[in-house]
């Protein structure tokens, strides 16, 4: 491949823009309301439905609004669309040196198959992968499936991933990195006798019971997720729905894990930019926050530092997570 070096831009851009850059064969990762996607033609990008972002000015609800990521001064990258059945290669799909950016439909099998399994992928976590769970406006969850799109084939689609691989010279290289503002409260420890997406019994500190009638009777506080460390990272799981007799979650929880429910975080906005001061946000390449992040926070005309991108129903940094933000950054050997 050329020795160029490989950069990522992103912008919020009208129709006619994005036709333009589509048709003049850019490869880009696309990001809008599903009304203004279908009307995109077949190009070198993926996309996915999402009409929440994070702009220059502060968050954006937007139907018409489109986010678009640039990568310039590549090969072409390998577009490839994988069903419940592919997902699993994904990572050794992947370039020896670059990245994978991929997109998922919320709700799909293939949502639920990499966020339960995508820990023991073939290969996976030896070559960034990083992305996002396209949605819908949340006044269409009931009635509208979340769509991705197939560049190539300029194919809208409720139940594939799409990814594209992008390769690195040799003198570059990719760098995940994820901000997480919530930690590991001093509740009880909860662990859960199944790994899903939804949960009826728990055990509570060594005794069995209802994990709806546990949230009731404690009280809690379900814009807070429950939190797991995984071998010192904490990874976080939301609440969606709490049921009569069972909850559905946002991500799911694995068996035999302990969780705790996170200490609250006071003022996302300043604790937000505090986490990010120190890191090296300003050369981000590629970024997107959590719907979850966006609702509770009220992050609506508000600016979360220099990230900007898609907000999204789940954020991909090598597995699924929730109530993140995550971040690429492209660095030099």
């Amino acid at each position: 491949m050329s020795n160029e070096t490989v950069s990522i831009t992103s912008s919020t851009l009208d129709l006619a823009c994005v036709i333009e850059k589509i048709e003049a064969g850019e490869f880009l990762i696309v990001a809008c309301d599903q009304s203004t996607l279908s009307q995109l033609p077949s190009g070198n990008w993926i996309g996915g439905s999402i009409p929440y972002f994070m702009g220059d000015d502060g968050g954006v609800v937007s139907r018409d609004t489109i986010f678009v990521h640039t990568i310039s001064g590549c090969a072409q990258p390998r577009i490839t669309p994988y069903d419940v059945n592919s997902i699993s290669r994904i990572a050794q799909d992947a370039p020896d040196n670059g990245f994978t950016i991929t997109i998922l439909p919320a709700g799909s099998d293939v949502h639920s198959e990499y966020a339960q399994n995508s820990p023991s992928f073939p290969n996976m976590f030896f070559s960034p992968i990083i992305g996002w769970v396209a949605g819908v406006h949340l006044d269409d969850v009931a009635s509208q499936k979340a769509q991705t799109v197939f560049g190539p084939g300029g194919m809208l689609m409720d139940d594939k991933a799409v990814a594209m691989h992008v390769s690195l010279p040799d003198k570059q290289f990719a760098n995940i990195h994820i901000v997480n503002l919530f930690e590991q409260g001093n509740g009880p420890k909860i662990s859960f006798p199944n790994t899903g997406f939804k949960v009826d019994t728990c055990t509570v500190d060594g005794a069995e019971m209802n994990f709806t009638e546990f949230l009731a009777k404690n009280n809690i506080d379900t814009r807070l997720p429950l939190v797991a460390d995984y071998n010192g990272i904490n990874v976080n799981v939301s609440v969606q729905n709490i049921n009569n007799t069972d909850v559905d979650l946002y991500a799911p929880v694995f068996s035999d894990v302990e969780y705790q429910f996170a200490n609250p975080v006071p003022d996302y906005v300043e604790a937000f930019n505090q986490a990010i001061s120190t890191e090296e946000s300003d050369s981000s390449a590629f970024s997107c926050n959590c719907i979850l992040n966006f609702l509770y926070s009220e992050l609506e005309g508000k600016k979360t530092g220099a990230l900007t991108g898609p907000i999204v129903f789940g954020e991909v940094a090598y597995q699924l997570l929730n109530q993140t933000l995550v971040y690429m950054t492209l660095e030099n050997q």
